[in-house]
């Protein structure tokens, strides 16, 4: 009688309670309905700064601020619903912060491609993903690029994100004697070093949002900092709501992606995003148990195939491919271990959607700690890599230090590719190297003469 009582009392007796129960198999999982929510909304908390960060990124590749702003929602919320709904994994997808370094910082201001055509890379890619999804290639994938070199890519691809925000702080400016030296101690670079400490601290201190606390703590000090030293306005009000900014909807280029010269960025992009998705999906089931019958990550096939429909429809909504994020383990830390974790982030992000004027008071200053923080989070797999061996260590070190030397993403993968072929060639294990390879270390060539 006691038990009948306590199951009408709970949330799940209701039948819309017993529907989501059934459907996400929450009690299965050993979770429940309040835990489930709780870790969508820790998820939330930790990787929401992509909504301000990401719009600031693709602003430097042309695409205006509220468009990217209002992609950058749209594309979390429908891919992070499809993630819950027909994965059922407890996994956020948004656009991923490499990603958008990749376009902006490569394709577009590097390569000099328009940002439309960089989209239409961006939607290549993800058909090849959805390609690779649909006939479960994985494993021959995973075996063909050497572990070390797939850690040093996350590396390279973090100490990018870092000097990039370094530079858009003013931290770090060029010199004509030295390359690159210490900026000016204005009032713009004391509130980002007093915002990145702060964000450093709450990180630390293990704050929940800890990232997007820094970049309203960095706001907020902007305001008043410019206008009490020196004349610079750093922040200027326009507003609180507003309809959103479909002006990039559709905009993508996609017959002009489809050149030779462009092949080498499609893949590189369809290797990134791949191997993080893969790396973060087997690194969560591990973290929570989220395993199959047979010890493999759970739904895998159906959560790839959401990252790569998450890729292809990126594109024509305005913004870089979305990805798996590694903050879902968060919400993983909190308990969540079903789809529902992914619907509660999905619906958090809807009302930004609405907010672009708010939003844009954020300053580049204001989202530089958080890309510096989220350097170090990526360095991470550098310890997995086997400096001891050299010709494993070589092309890594290779990959990790080209990538903010040459400014370039593209570059460090392809001298990362080129120096493991050459080094395994000439040193006779050519049996090492895998077809893959071989295609990979051919399009970093091309992509070479191509290009540069």
């Amino acid at each position: 009688m006691e038990q009948t009582t306590t199951a009408a009392a709970s949330p799940a007796a209701a039948p819309g309670g017993r529907w989501i129960e059934r459907y996400f198999r929450v009690r299965d999982r050993g979770s429940s309905l309040r835990t489930e929510v709780l870790a969508g909304i820790a998820t939330f908390l930790a990787s929401m700064y992509i909504i301000v960060v990401n719009p600031a990124i693709l602003s430097d590749a042309g695409i205006p601020f509220s468009a990217a702003l209002s992609a950058t929602v749209l594309i979390s919320f429908m891919s992070s619903l499809a993630m819950g709904l027909y994965a059922r994994n407890p996994i956020l997808v948004a656009p991923g912060m490499g990603m958008n370094a990749l376009f902006t910082y490569t394709l577009v201001l590097g390569a000099g491609l328009s940002w439309e055509v960089a989209l239409g890379c961006v939607f290549w890619s993800g058909v090849l993903f959805a390609v690779l999804a649909m006939f479960n290639v994985r494993q021959a994938i995973i075996e063909a690029i050497p572990a070390s070199l797939r850690y040093a890519i996350t590396c390279g691809i973090g100490l990018f994100i870092t000097f990039i925000g370094l530079k858009n702080a003013g931290f770090i400016v060029g010199s004509e004697a030295t390359l690159v030296t210490l900026g000016n101690f204005d009032a713009s670079l004391v509130t980002f070093f007093i915002g990145l400490m702060a964000t450093a601290i709450m990180v630390v201190l293990r704050f929940n949002g800890a990232l997007i606390l820094g970049i309203a703590l960095t706001t907020l000090l902007s305001a008043p900092m410019g206008r009490l030293w020196g004349e610079e306005v750093m922040v200027e009000w326009s507003g609180l709501a507003a309809w959103p900014d479909f002006s990039a909807v559709m905009q993508v280029d996609i017959w002009g992606a489809l050149k030779v010269a462009y092949l080498p960025f499609i893949f590189v992009m369809l290797f990134t995003n791949f191997f993080d998705a893969l790396s973060c999906f087997m690194a969560l089931s591990e973290s929570a148990d989220l395993k199959d019958k047979d010890g493999n990550p759970r739904n895998l096939k159906r959560s790839m195939t959401v990252d790569a429909f998450a890729s292809m429809i990126a594109a024509p909504l305005g913004t870089s491919a979305a990805q798996t994020f590694i903050e879902s383990g968060a919400g993983v830390a909190q308990g969540g271990r079903t789809g529902l974790v992914a619907v509660t982030i999905a619906l958090l992000f809807l009302p930004f959607l609405f907010l672009s004027p708010l939003l844009s008071l954020v300053p580049g200053i204001a989202t530089a700690p958080a890309l510096v923080l989220v350097g170090l989070f990526m360095l991470a797999p550098v310890a997995k890599i086997d400096w001891a061996r050299a010709e494993e260590a070589f092309p890594a070190f290779l990959a990790i230090i080209l990538m903010p030397l040459t400014y370039s993403i593209t570059l460090g993968i392809a001298f990362g590719f080129l120096s493991f072929v050459l080094i395994k060639l000439f040193t006779g294990r050519m049996e090492a190297i895998r077809p893959a390879m071989w295609v990979s270390a051919a399009l970093s060539v091309l992509m070479l003469v191509t290009t540069h």
